[in-house]
């Protein structure tokens, strides 16, 4: 099988062209495991194939590093537009992705370079209308009274955090503090994950706010562990962070491999990511 490798913001995945390759279902699981395994694979956070779909231009089907699926990635669609573009798959700067049933419009930033064709260019960035954050608990899901989860108290471990729930597609609990980068994540982030409160388990924030326009974050993703970026995670402290009167509207948020500017457009309820998309390698494994 071939494939190509890819990154955003150093969150990497595999990623397979499904019109060409052929893989059972029943396989994909076992086989997200084996090419995500960073010693014994190819090593990344999970595993894409790029389908076709009569519901959209393509189909982002992911699931994570330990085989579960996934509903979305921020960072791995944005590698899905710059694949689909680069590789002549589409001719168009604007395509929808549907991903878990739900249909992602994205906006490709193409630009010449002298190693490829002036009449085509590359894309380097992608902007993903990632749609509306929700935010009643039963859709998240999290476990919880009343129509949203601000600041809300909870203990896991021997302490209590005060966390903001938000799904984009998938669930996060955003947690603000200080002190970010000297976290044990490899501790803290399990016991979100495998929280009784998450029935569907979670992704969780750690964000400190350096002011009303910028945010420091590192993220524990579900069924992989801490990354190094996580474009839904963006997308939910940014809803967090001005629930919670701590930053402004436009953000950017620094990762542990780059930044992301995001925007929540309340009047529309739409909130808008925009970073890079780059090709790692491309190579061959036996299935």
């Amino acid at each position: 099988m071939k494939f190509t490798k890819m990154e955003g913001c150093g969150n990497d995945y595999v990623y397979v062209n499904g019109f060409a390759e052929q893989v059972a279902q029943a396989k994909k699981p076992e086989l997200a495991r084996r090419i995500s395994d960073r010693h014994f694979g190819v090593g990344a956070d999970g595993l894409i194939f790029i389908n076709p779909t009569k519901e959209a231009d393509f189909e982002m089907e992911m699931y994570n590093a330990d085989g579960s699926r996934a509903e979305m990635c921020g960072n791995g669609i944005r590698c899905v537009g710059k694949y689909v573009y680069d590789k002549g798959l589409t001719d168009k700067d604007r395509i929808a992705v549907l991903s878990a049933g739900t249909v992602r419009h994205l906006e490709l930033t193409v630009e010449n370079q002298k190693e490829v064709s002036k009449d085509r260019g590359e894309v380097t960035r992608v902007r993903v209308n990632m749609g509306a954050p929700i935010l009643q608990p039963e859709r998240i899901p999290v476990a919880a009274k009343g129509e949203r989860v601000v600041n809300e108290a909870i203990r896991a471990g021997r302490r209590k955090y005060r966390m903001t729930c938000v799904s984009m597609g998938n669930p996060h609990a955003v947690l603000f503090g200080r002190g970010v980068e000297k976290l044990r994540l490899d501790r803290i982030g399990p016991l979100f994950e495998n929280h009784v409160r998450f029935p569907d388990r979670v992704n969780t924030e750690f964000v400190e706010v350096l002011d009303r326009r910028h945010i420091l974050m590192r993220v524990w993703e579900r069924g992989t562990g801490e990354t190094l970026a996580c474009g839904t995670g963006c997308c939910a402290a940014a809803v967090a962070g001005v629930l919670n009167d701590l930053t402004d509207d436009k953000i950017t948020v620094k990762l542990l491999g780059g930044t992301l500017d995001i925007e929540w457009d309340r009047k529309a309820d739409i909130v808008y990511m925009t970073g890079p998309a780059a090709f790692v390698f491309e190579g061959e494994i036996k299935i």
